[in-house]
């Protein structure tokens, strides 16, 4: 942590190595350093498990994949927990010296633990308009209020694809928190109380690049696109898309390899998900 550090910033869930974050840990690093813990939650959402329990300050989503479920609006949202002190650290003036273009408004004096996302509001969204239409916001809410059942789909689909993928001749390697042998599954079974463990399985095809890309193409009812958090399966390979204009070094040090294909499992019946994940398989063999 630097003399100019804001925030220490991290997924709860990443990707596509799909580790989960040590919450309390790097906590208690930044609560010393006197910076708060900053999350992004997309993947997880709060069903899974709620990072201001777990030591973070605040939460952002993209509501554009699980939240909205449906990939029909792009957003997103900031969630204040409201128990970061702005001011002890020194670190943050514009919380704790005069805003010019609120006649002299000093934040933190004034708003105390709302200070951070009320300036988000009256500050930050009049200076870059970052608003949601509301149409969209609409759809959001739409989807919320199914965001439980869904995730108890998304995730007992993914426990399936997962199982399916386990010692599939053709699978190197499984990227994916509820596999006893991740070294990332004791700590999600304590975060999520095992309910789940998200559902953007990501795993290493045998064939590298050729073999990735011949698996995707040949998918029938998988949407080749890189979004996550649909109802709709998803699946793309990072190396010949998203990270192709990387070099092979830069792409490795991303944790994308030649042969990752990342999926994000739908609600579809797990049948007809397996069965489109055998056409991959077929058709990667070449």
């Amino acid at each position: 942590i630097q003399p100019n550090t804001k925030a220490c910033f991290g997924e709860t869930i990443g990707n596509p190595k799909n580790d989960f974050l040590d919450l309390a840990g790097i906590s208690g690093v930044a609560h010393d350093a006197g910076v708060p813990l900053i999350v992004d939650h997309t993947v997880a959402t709060p069903w899974l498990f709620r990072p201001l329990e777990h030591g973070a300050d605040i939460v952002v989503h993209s509501l554009t994949k699980f939240m909205g479920g449906h990939g029909t609006s792009i957003g997103g949202a900031i969630v204040d927990g409201g128990g970061f002190d702005f001011s002890a650290s020194g670190r943050f003036p514009g919380f704790t010296e005069p805003d010019p273009s609120y006649h002299g408004l000093e934040y933190w004096k004034a708003l105390g633990p709302g200070a951070f996302i009320l300036k988000a509001r009256v500050q930050m969204l009049r200076d870059l308009g970052a608003a949601v239409t509301p149409f969209n916001a609409f759809l959001f809410l739409q989807g919320i209020e199914t965001l439980s059942l869904r995730m108890e789909r998304h995730s007992s689909n993914a426990a399936r694809v997962v199982g399916f993928l386990d010692g599939h001749p053709q699978v190197e390697r499984i990227a994916w928190a509820g596999l006893p042998s991740s070294p990332w599954h004791e700590r999600a079974t304590a975060l999520t109380g095992g309910r789940g463990y998200g559902s953007v399985p990501a795993f290493i095809i045998k064939g590298g690049l050729e073999a990735g890309k011949r698996f995707v193409e040949a998918l029938a009812l998988h949407s080749h696109v890189a979004n996550i958090g649909d109802v709709r399966s998803l699946v793309i390979h990072p190396a010949s898309t998203t990270h192709s204009q990387l070099t092979p070094v830069e792409q490795g040090t991303s944790g994308v390899e030649p042969g990752l294909v990342r999926l994000s499992v739908g609600l579809e019946t797990i049948d007809d998900i397996l069965a489109d994940l055998e056409l991959g398989f077929a058709a990667a063999q070449g």
